[in-house]
């Protein structure tokens, strides 16, 4: 059985301001009127994140394995076509939001034994997404989140090791600009693409080799498309934006109880200034291209409301601060499982319900890096942090240095080591299933089979337009 069809729809018109540019500290169109992009991360869509365990190749192949390779296409062919529809798009846009960053991944476009060959249904499913947006006056931001080898030591650029090799081998880098330089000529011109994203999140023990990554990359993609906003590291750039994230640590399980004290907001305002140093000094625009806080469910204890009450309120906070900067943002995320999403998966729909005992035991486990308590399991992880930090005090200073002992025992341990040890269980929950079964689990992250996270996004529209 081949893949399913992708059907993407025609073009819209060119958006009215034309394609957009950087003049100084601002984005503007052609007509030199400034454009201000607010939105969201798209989620775990063309670049899986915390639906499952371990990371997404991972997981894909061991549910190859129990499904069979018709039903495994079938699946998610029909996952990434549900996932993000006309409907998504208009309910986006009625919060006032514009602009909307697509995180993918680039085995969507190649494969690791195949390098170079390029898979049109990549392009494809790109297309879809950048039209549907279109047509509801959405700017879209393309984001290479997973690169060949790793640009970062994090799961969610899809190695499931603890290095960026991405860093190491040079093949890995020109295939990441092979693969800009594709999408640069097939994108050129396009008005409603607002920038590129070319890596996200790198992490270069070395601080060198992302600099001179970048400026191969810029000049890479600037011969083919020469009128794009590009995101750069580096000394400022023409046409350039330079990014920051701005997660507050307020905004995670185990935090304190954010209530806007005169000495919270100036953490907050201090985190953020530190950050965006680099933008003032040299007058560039800043694009904040994640933020936000991991909300609560019923399943968290009685005091999971106010848990979000708290987290709007940060949530609030920051958006007052970059307001007042007039930056341009992209909250993660638009849609998931429950954790961060403006819509998430229904609790009563099937995908949720079916997996229920596996995503409260992933819970119970912390097998999450996102939105996990680690509390629950501090009683196995502190004496072996404490042991690693008697016999090898340097553990403390492993990069990066602003982790804790804490942070680096449980990437390895729990959200590697452990999570990877789950697939096979998470797999056998999609055992036997019939294609109408599949298709029902994948139909769970349909706009109208979802939930949407009402105080999110009322902060969200109240700072839309601001």
């Amino acid at each position: 059985m081949p893949h399913l069809p992708i059907h993407i729809p025609a073009p819209p018109a060119p958006a009215p301001t034309g394609l957009l540019k950087v003049q100084g500290t601002k984005i503007v169109g052609e007509n030199g009127e400034e454009v201000i992009l607010r939105g969201a991360g798209l989620g775990g869509h063309l670049n899986m994140e915390n639906c499952y365990p371990g990371h997404e190749s991972g997981m894909r192949k061991a549910l190859k394995a129990v499904l069979g390779e018709e039903k495994y296409d079938f699946y998610f062919d029909k996952f990434l076509e549900y996932f993000f529809t006309e409907k998504d798009a208009e309910f986006f846009a009625s919060l006032g939001l514009n602009c909307i960053r697509i995180p993918f991944n680039y085995r969507h476009f190649e494969d690791d034994l195949n390098p170079g060959v390029y898979n049109e249904r990549g392009f494809q499913w790109l297309d879809r997404i950048i039209n549907i947006c279109a047509a509801y006056g959405i700017y879209t931001i393309l984001d290479l989140h997973a690169a060949p080898g790793g640009q970062n030591i994090d799961w969610h650029c899809d190695t499931g090791h603890h290095r960026a090799l991405f860093f190491e081998h040079i093949e890995f880098q020109d295939r990441a600009i092979a693969l800009w330089e594709k999408l640069a000529e097939r994108y050129k011109g396009n008005t409603w693409i607002a920038g590129y994203n070319p890596i996200n999140e790198p992490t270069d023990e070395e601080h060198i080799r992302v600099l001179a990554w970048y400026e191969r990359a810029e000049k890479a993609i600037r011969k083919v498309d020469p009128d794009h906003i590009v995101t750069t590291f580096g000394p400022p750039l023409p046409n350039s934006a330079y990014a920051c994230h701005d997660y507050s640590n307020y905004g995670f399980p185990g935090s304190e109880p954010y209530n806007g004290t005169p000495e919270q907001k100036a953490r907050l305002e201090r985190s953020f200034t530190r950050k965006v140093t680099y933008h003032k000094e040299h007058g560039v625009p800043i694009w904040n291209g994640e933020f936000g806080p991991v909300y609560a469910s019923p399943a968290d204890g009685a005091d999971w409301e106010e848990i979000n009450t708290h987290r709007y309120h940060l949530l609030k906070d920051q958006l007052a601060l970059y307001d007042a900067s007039r930056i341009h943002w992209s909250i993660w995320l638009y849609k998931d499982i429950g954790f961060q999403g403006m819509v998430y998966a229904s609790p009563e729909s099937a995908y949720i319900k079916r997996l229920e005992p596996f995503l409260a035991k992933k819970k119970r486990l912390a097998a999450d890096e996102w939105g996990a308590d680690a509390s629950t399991v501090a009683h196995v992880f502190k004496p072996l942090e404490d042991w690693l930090l008697t016999e090898v005090p340097g553990f403390k200073a492993r990069y990066p240095p602003m982790w804790t002992p804490t942070h680096h025992v449980g990437r390895l341990l729990r959200n590697i080591l452990l999570s990877e040890e789950l697939y096979p269980e998470f797999a056998a929950y999609f055992a036997d299933l019939s294609f109408e079964q599949l298709d029902e689990l994948a139909a769970s992250f349909k706009f109208e089979n979802c939930k949407q996270r009402e105080g999110l996004n009322q902060v969200l529209r109240e700072h839309a337009a601001k």
